[in-house]
């Protein structure tokens, strides 16, 4: 499943890309990153190594391992490790995935979920991000 979604991966790299707003939180020993995404958008996520929790808040389709699923409302999610999906939205929508940490910095929480960090979004920009360390 790794390879087809390669392909898709490859084919929404070659199109414009966008610059959502990302939101990262480092408190309590827990990362979250949020990611606000418009209507009529594909993602590919980087391949995520560790488990996490994702919560799915708009209307979107979701492709996690070998299927399809349609999200609408608020969705909490169990996430295992070893890991892409897929999201297309179909109305505004916004995911974030959380996980314990010893991470002190946003930097660092991002090289312990995926070996790709090169290929996050919000590696691509920081215009719109929003960064939130509190130390506790």
């Amino acid at each position: 499943m790794l390879q087809k979604i390669a392909v898709v991966e490859g084919r929404v790299r070659s199109c414009p890309q966008i610059d959502p707003p990302m939101e990262h939180v480092l408190h309590g020993g827990m990362y979250a990153r949020t990611c606000r995404l418009a209507a009529n958008v594909i993602i590919v996520s980087v391949f995520i190594k560790v488990p996490t929790v994702v919560i799915v808040n708009g209307s979107c389709y979701m492709l996690a391992g070998d299927k399809w699923h349609a999200l609408d409302g608020y969705n909490v999610l169990p996430a295992s490790p070893g890991r892409k999906s897929i999201f297309v939205t179909l109305t505004e929508t916004e995911i974030t995935m959380l996980f314990p940490t010893d991470a002190k910095t946003v930097e660092e929480a991002e090289a312990q979920f995926t070996d790709e960090a090169e290929n996050l979004l919000s590696r691509q920009s920081h215009e719109n991000d929003l960064v939130l360390v509190t130390g506790a």
